[in-house]
């Protein structure tokens, strides 16, 4: 009898995070080497595109339920992340202002923006289990963090000095970085909670739900203020008098070594903290789903 020798298991998302990472290097190689300007595009859409579609496709092989389709998952990602983030930069415009709570107000607006977009897009869904309802909502938060990077990434081209490819590639690399613990991490938070009643042909509004969504941009407001927390945070703790002069009649006091070195420590020390929390939450909500399908799948069919 021959012997069987089992193959190893095949992942689709690495050999698709290492492909799209060879090709984004070789067209930042290229860019830089012939100054083409054609090139932007490509670079900017591989760059901002590539964490959270390997993230998206990773996901799409632990979906519970088989109307969780490609094309479902296409839809969200695309079509969620395009109205998020045109919703949101509607609202923002008309409703916020420049003022302490402006980073709490945007949390609630895009975690809003994207809740509403996740449900409607899912809403004929026949069954809404928990655990699809984590990769959907990761996939509209996805989708939603990739349109939004190619718009940092874009921005940051253009300086005062001139174009600075150099500024959008460190960009794209740090947003790369960061993107698994931003948008996709608190919808998918808010996905699962929102699909957490297993079986249900419609959406309910729970407590639980608003409970999660105040909480998600809580967590999103933390995320994106953590640098200006970082900033007074240090001020209070060694500021010297002369600094705070400076500051009352609207000048920027040059940072010692110390200062620069705690501010650096609170910036990346918040964002671990905060990821942490949401990385934590997030399990939670895993292993809620988890039992609710196994729950689901206990029940007689004649239920």
């Amino acid at each position: 009898m021959s012997e069987v020798v089992a193959r190893p298991r095949r992942r689709p998302w690495l050999r698709l995070f290492v492909t799209g990472l060879v090709l984004w290097v070789l067209t930042v190689v290229v860019t830089f080497a012939t100054g083409n300007p054609n090139l932007v595009p490509t670079l900017v859409l591989l760059g901002s595109f590539l964490v959270p579609v390997t993230f998206v496709v990773w996901a799409f092989g632990r979906r519970h339920s088989g109307e969780v389709t490609a094309e479902l998952l296409f839809t969200t990602f695309i079509t969620g992340g395009v109205l998020g983030v045109l919703s949101a930069s509607l609202l923002e415009s008309y409703l916020l202002h420049p003022s302490p709570g402006l980073f709490f107000g945007v949390g609630l607006i895009e975690e809003a923006a994207k809740l509403v977009v996740l449900a409607f897009l899912t809403r004929r869904l026949q069954h809404k289990y928990a655990i699809d309802g984590l990769i959907l909502g990761a996939s509209v938060g996805f989708g939603f963090a990739a349109f939004e990077s190619a718009g940092y990434a874009f921005t940051a081209l253009f300086t005062e000095q001139g174009l600075s490819l150099m500024q959008l590639v460190q960009t794209e690399l740090l947003r790369g970085l960061l993107a698994p613990v931003g948008h996709g991490l608190w919808t998918a938070i808010l996905g699962g909670v929102l699909f957490s009643a297993s079986g249900r042909q419609h959406f309910a509004f729970t407590g639980r739900l608003l409970l999660s969504y105040l909480g998600v941009s809580v967590l999103h407001a933390l995320w994106d203020g953590m640098h200006s927390i970082a900033l007074v945070v240090t001020l209070v703790l060694t500021g010297t008098r002369y600094q705070f002069s400076l500051l009352e009649r609207g000048y920027q006091p040059q940072p010692t070594g110390t200062q620069a070195e705690l501010f650096t420590f609170l910036s990346w020390g918040g964002l671990i903290l905060v990821s942490l929390i949401g990385i934590g939450w997030l399990l939670v909500v895993r292993r809620r789903a988890d039992r609710e399908a196994r729950t689901w799948w206990r029940v007689p069919a004649y239920r």
